[in-house]
């Protein structure tokens, strides 16, 4: 199953370490990265920063738009008021058609402050007992998945 998953870190280093540990993981057959996205927000920067890599190179394109889709309509498109309201319900319904509900880009948007940053991860076949294992201690919330309420309890209580 493909899993959406994002997780906030106190430290604006964290998701990037955080990204490190899950590569490890996959070089290890716990879980496939499809492609995630990390998110910093620098002391003292206007803004945040978003990186995101192409981890399945047969998708990597499709999931590159759909970062920029979800990081723009997060970070830019509200900044920029009601001249673009239409491009901002475009940008929710995109969101939502893969499982990621306004409710949630809301509490994305809400959570991630200066000093903080974000793993966006879409993932696959997740040994989720040994990559908690492997993640436990970066000291990360999760925020918003695309998982059932049993999924995201499991998920939750795998993690810490």
């Amino acid at each position: 199953m493909t899993t959406f998953t994002a997780w906030k870190f106190d430290t604006v280093d964290g998701a990037q370490k955080a990204v490190l540990a899950l590569k490890g993981a996959q070089g290890d057959g716990l879980v496939k990265i499809v492609d995630h996205a990390v998110i910093s927000w620098p002391e003292g920067a206007d803004k945040p920063e978003m990186h995101h890599s192409h981890d399945d190179k047969l998708r990597g394109t499709g999931w590159g738009a759909f970062w920029g889709l979800l990081f723009g309509g997060l970070f830019f498109v509200p900044l920029l008021g009601v001249a673009v309201g239409a491009a901002a319900g475009a940008i929710t319904k995109a969101v939502s058609a893969v499982g990621i509900p306004e409710s949630q880009l809301d509490e994305i948007r809400a959570q991630i402050t200066v000093g903080t940053s974000l793993l966006c991860a879409v993932t696959e076949n997740a040994d989720m007992d040994r990559l908690g294992e492997r993640l436990h201690g970066l000291h990360s919330t999760l925020i918003a998945t695309n998982l059932t309420d049993a999924e995201r309890s499991l998920l939750l209580e795998t993690f810490g």
